[in-house]
């Protein structure tokens, strides 16, 4: 009986790998740990509550800065969609609704992840966070978002 114990331990503490450790399968790792797909999905359902049927988010904007970041993700996966996605580089035309929701990478650390989001309703109105993500048993979920701008 005692040379089943161990395997059995060994088998309970892999079930305690934190999701998101190594790449993603709807999406590409930061430093080789972490989901950049869920942590967005992560805030785009708990933190703005959009959801793929009754509470469709704007255009979609993946804000990689400049650095070449662009995760493909299966967002129907999540229990999102975004129908639309925003092109900050396309010029502006009369009578263009101006929306959008951004997300910028996800920066992984012992916490968790932290994900700097903003969300544009109209023209100067709009609001921006800094959201804390955890990871867990049920996935990643938002623990804080404090704001970092309001126009």
């Amino acid at each position: 009986m005692r040379r089943l114990a161990l395997p059995a331990a060994a088998m309970l503490l892999t079930g305690c790998a934190t999701p998101g450790a190594g790449p993603s399968p709807d999406g590409p790792a930061s430093a080789g740990v972490g989901d950049d797909c869920a942590v967005i999905a992560a805030v785009a359902r708990e933190h703005y509550r959009f959801n793929a049927t009754d509470n469709l988010p704007p255009p979609l904007w993946l804000d990689d800065e400049g650095s070449g970041w662009a995760p493909q993700c299966d967002w129907s996966r999540h229990g999102l969609s975004f129908p639309a996605v925003h092109d900050p580089d396309r010029p502006h035309r009369p009578g263009d609704r101006v929306q959008w929701v951004s997300f910028k990478q996800p920066r992984y650390d012992g916490r968790g992840a932290v994900v700097e989001t903003g969300i544009l309703h109209g023209p100067l109105a709009g609001m921006g966070y800094e959201c804390r993500v955890h990871s867990g048993f049920a996935g990643w979920t938002v623990g804080e978002c404090r704001n970092t701008w309001i126009s």
